[in-house]
């Protein structure tokens, strides 16, 4: 089969190669072989080309880590490939308990795109902070493929949503998803733009997948009993910050590894996979698919999403 592999670490378009004759991966205990239909790109791809993921597979590796593939029956899927088998491959390996299956409603880019994102802006906004209609959101890389999502979610939850990008294209994108407010942060000052949207209140939740001087300034920016979600550093700076802050302005820092509910409470993330069905169903969700790339060209995507160059996700197909 084709597939892409990393056979030393480095920038995406240098170390990862197109091998026509990869062996086809074998399904083990629980596992099971499906036909990439589509592949969503994702930061953490990029950081493993690197090296600089948590999850470190030995190399030479195939990257990739969210799909939508063809059981042997036809059946379309969604899920995070087995590690090291990849989903920028013809055939990847699934866990048999961990696959979910496609929403109908959907096109397979769009499926691909699904999982990883909305599964981390759900549990964000309704296991971590509890959104509540009415709340105001605050949503840091709006256009991106995890915050195009939040904001989706946010919307669909009742919330008034304000979006952070960077630069018009991204601004002009968050504008479409839906967000109420919108803020370039290369030309404005996300705080006091927040401040001012809410009568001085502030921000009660913020989704932060940035770090950095996103996290830093969305302290200035809270509200009262506000939570602060932080989802990842694509910014490359990991904030560590004075606790007496949140104790004196009264709000809350909040993790979140999602990752960690498919091992930790696997149920939940069925539930949540069911309950964004019914979203997609209902039209509140739609995965917002910027380029659809051929398989060849799946290198220079993982590159450019590196650089923080594309919005939404951007989907390989095979």
């Amino acid at each position: 089969m084709r597939a892409w592999q990393v056979g030393e670490l480095g920038l995406p378009r240098e170390v990862m190669r197109l091998v026509e004759d990869a062996p086809v991966p074998v399904p083990g205990e629980h596992q099971v072989l499906v036909k990439v239909r589509a592949a969503a790109v994702n930061f953490p791809d990029a950081l493993m080309c690197l090296g600089m993921y948590q999850v470190k597979p030995p190399l030479p590796f195939t990257p990739g880590v969210e799909l939508c593939g063809e059981l042997p029956s036809g059946e379309l899927v969604i899920g995070n490939p087995v590690a090291g088998t990849g989903a920028f491959a013809e055939y990847a390996l699934l866990d048999g308990r961990a696959l979910f299956p496609a929403p109908a409603a959907l096109d397979e880019a769009q499926c691909a795109a699904l999982h990883i994102g909305y599964q981390t802006a759900w549990f964000a906004l309704h296991r971590r902070a509890a959104l509540r209609a009415g709340e105001t959101l605050l949503v840091h890389a709006a256009a991106g493929g995890v915050g195009s999502a939040a904001v989706q979610l946010g919307k669909a939850a009742g919330a008034r949503v304000i979006g952070v990008v960077g630069g018009a294209e991204k601004a002009a994108v968050a504008q479409e998803l839906g967000c109420d407010v919108v803020v370039d942060r290369t030309g404005e000052d996300f705080v006091a733009a927040v401040k001012e949207a809410t009568g001085g209140r502030g921000a009660d939740v913020v989704f932060d997948p940035v770090g950095g001087d996103a996290y830093t300034g969305s302290t200035r920016c809270i509200a009262f009993e506000g939570r602060i979600v932080v989802v990842g550093f694509a910014s490359g700076s990991i904030p560590t910050p004075a606790l007496g802050h949140p104790l004196v302005k009264n709000y809350s820092v909040l993790g979140l590894h999602w990752g960690l509910y498919n091992t930790k409470d696997p149920a939940a993330v069925r539930a949540a996979h069911q309950e964004l069905t019914k979203l997609a169903e209902a039209g509140l969700v739609r995965p917002l698919v910027s380029e659809r790339l051929a398989f060849e060209q799946a290198a220079d995507g993982v590159q450019r999403v590196a650089e923080g160059k594309t919005t939404g996700r951007v989907v390989i197909l095979t």
